[in-house]
């Protein structure tokens, strides 16, 4: 066992050392005047600090997965790949921001088009993993958060209406919060699931109503305020960036967490 597991340490090592020098070589290469991050650049040392973060939680998740029944392996090793793909963007964005001072909206929503869906997947996953549960409750998860996420990027991109973009896309985030409180998925884990997945489905739900509530805080400093440009743009990535760890990495803990209490009781 304590071979299998360094030997699982090294796999993920190498992963994350190719995942994460890759885009900041590339990048180097094509603006190799770009300067150092500095210590006084708030959103370029919060990309930083979050993208280290979200390593060590990625190798954590991985690891773990070795801990837990068969049955809840899927969803951490999940959670570990929510990381995975969050770190990676987030060594990208880091370069683009200290390169430019340019806000990396294209490169967040491929992450968050990644990520997200990934997350509310997770509430499938925990619920199938004691039950057994539709596939409409899948596909209604996605469906809101597409329409959140599409709508969202489209008024960020000024294609549409910074306002009208806003409403929908909160709309779509409304609609998520039906389906895992009074919707089949809520329901399913007030009659099927035990306490250890009622607890952590209860604590996944708070996240999505009072940790995604942080996105349109950005949104709205970043695009509706009316304040400077360059102060907008600060804002907007700090409040995305702290965002992006709560929600990412506490996600993961709380699956972990019923995973191996669970686990632990046989």
């Amino acid at each position: 066992m304590i071979t299998y597991t360094k030997s699982l340490l090294a796999k993920v090592g190498v992963m994350l050392a190719l995942c994460f020098l890759t885009p900041g070589t590339v990048l180097a290469a094509a603006s190799p005047g770009s300067g150092n991050l500095k210590a006084d650049d708030l959103v370029g040392v919060s990309f930083w600090v979050i993208s280290m973060a979200l390593v060590a939680a990625t190798a954590f998740f991985f690891v773990e997965t070795q801990r837990v029944k068969p049955k809840w392996k899927t969803s951490l090793t999940v959670s570990g790949l929510v990381t995975l793909v969050a770190a990676t963007h987030y060594f990208y964005m880091r370069d683009v921001w200290v390169s430019t001072g340019s806000t990396p909206t294209v490169f967040r929503y491929i992450d968050w088009l990644i990520t997200v869906p990934l997350l509310m997947v997770e509430f499938y996953l925990i619920l199938s993993a004691v039950t057994k549960v539709s596939g409409g409750v899948f596909w209604r998860l996605m469906i809101g958060t597409l329409v959140m996420l599409i709508f969202g990027y489209l008024g960020e991109a000024g294609v549409v209406n910074t306002w009208l973009a806003f409403i929908i896309s909160m709309t779509g985030w409304f609609y998520i919060i039906y389906e895992i409180y009074a919707g089949e998925a809520g329901k399913i884990s007030v009659e099927s699931a035990p306490p250890a997945v009622q607890s952590a489905f209860k604590l996944m739900r708070s996240i999505v109503v009072f940790g995604w509530a942080i996105y349109p805080i950005g949104y709205f400093l970043g695009y509706l305020a009316g304040g400077k440009p360059e102060d907008s743009a600060v804002m907007l990535n700090v409040v995305y960036n702290l965002a992006d760890v709560v929600n990412k990495i506490g996600f993961g803990v709380i699956i972990w967490a019923a995973a191996v209490s669970e686990s632990d009781k046989n």
